[in-house]
């Protein structure tokens, strides 16, 4: 496991607490926009219908759950490094 210094660390969780926020937004606006922009506004007999679930919902909600789950592991397996929060590389000595 690779030492980072505490400016590089702190850099590298900022990072990966950005890109976990981008992909939660991104999973919102998934739910938000399949679940109420392709939501018919007519009588549920009339619902185009996937494996019993409106469609809708099985965008919404099935779709995007196995979409964004895909993505959180492709986030980590990219983004994410492995590192200790406990031991720091020695800071380089700044010249006075």
């Amino acid at each position: 496991m690779k030492k980072l210094t505490e400016k590089e660390r702190n850099l590298q969780v900022k990072k990966e607490a950005a890109a976990s926020a981008v992909l939660y937004l991104a999973f919102f606006l998934w739910w938000y926009f399949t679940g109420y922009g392709i939501a018919e506004r007519s009588d549920p007999a009339d619902y185009t219908y996937v494996m019993g679930l409106p469609l809708w919902f099985f965008m919404s909600c099935v779709v995007g759950f196995v979409l964004f789950c895909v993505a959180a592991i492709v986030l980590v397996k990219v983004f994410f490094k492995d590192f200790s929060l406990d031991e720091t590389a020695d800071e380089p000595e700044a010249e006075v």
